[in-house]
């Protein structure tokens, strides 16, 4: 198992001038961090020389690039767009390979308020378009994979519905052990469902409160109407102890990489996470 933060983690110190992105993988290296997941989100990953400067800088701190996180969505009912769409995730591609990473994740899909027969509908136009890229990135050495995210792929049972549609050996999973939460499905039998799909593990934790419960600002709703506000790993409402026995007791060896969005400041939420994380993953 190798631990380590993605830059999401820590975007709002980059994109207010605190942090650069590689003063950021500084930054994690002095956390004993041993790897670091690129996520171009309070940086513009394409200013020039920028992608020289992240490699050489992590080989310097001793971390490895594990992965590269990007978003994306084929659920468009045009197919010009959806062609570009495949064509424009093929060249996030391009830079992952610069980058020297051999894992991507991609959104796959977003739309609001559609039903779960259109999901089943589209499934077949998704998955071909995750088989493309996967195909595209299979060629230069890279693993792609969907992530449960946003609502209207999220659920275990539609990730492992894409994955089975799409049947392509390059195309895996990136578990989020929270994102569950957000269409309130218990994270650990999730994680116990699908932890043989991951190419790579997100560590996230979330505070929960029911929907007749409003908490105020600071919180967003879940799929059911209850509140989910990003905590602290290990402080928040998931069992992360179990989630992470799962993990551990499905053999699983590869990367485990935190994300912290909390209300807390960011670099303190991150650095208390992955203590939390390191002593669990050590008791369990």
């Amino acid at each position: 198992m190798k631990l380590g933060l993605s830059t999401y983690s820590l975007y709002r110190a980059i994109e207010s001038g605190e942090l650069t992105v590689t003063g950021a993988i500084d930054w994690m290296a002095e956390q004993g961090c041993e790897h670091v997941e690129i996520v171009p989100i309070g940086f513009d990953i394409r200013t020039p020389g920028l992608i020289d400067e992240i490699v050489s800088r992590a080989a310097a701190a001793g971390l490895e690039i594990s992965n590269y996180a990007v978003g994306a969505n084929f659920a468009v009912d045009e197919d010009e767009a959806y062609e570009a769409e495949i064509e424009r995730v093929k060249g996030e591609v391009d830079i992952a390979r610069a980058l020297g990473v051999k894992k991507m994740r991609h959104d796959v899909a977003s739309r609001q308020g559609a039903s779960v027969g259109q999901f089943w509908r589209e499934l077949p136009r998704l998955a071909d378009a995750c088989r493309r890229v996967a195909e595209y990135a299979a060629s230069v050495g890279v693993v792609t994979s969907v992530e449960n995210h946003g609502y209207y792929m999220q659920s275990s049972e539609r990730v492992l519905g894409l994955l089975a549609e799409t049947n392509h050996p390059n195309f895996r999973l990136t578990l989020d052990v929270g994102n569950f939460m957000c269409l309130d499905e218990d994270p650990a039998a999730a994680v116990r469902r699908s932890i043989g799909e991951a190419s790579i593990v997100h560590l996230k934790d979330f505070y929960l409160r029911r929907g007749d419960q409003d908490p105020g600002e600071g919180w967003f709703k879940t799929a059911a109407g209850n509140y989910l506000r990003g905590s602290i790993f290990g402080q928040g409402d998931i069992d992360v102890r179990e989630v992470l026995r799962v993990v551990k007791a499905s053999g699983y060896d590869g990367y485990l990489s935190l994300e912290f969005e909390g209300m807390e400041e960011c670099k303190q939420g991150s650095r208390i996470g992955l203590a939390n994380a390191r002593r669990i993953w050590s008791e369990v």
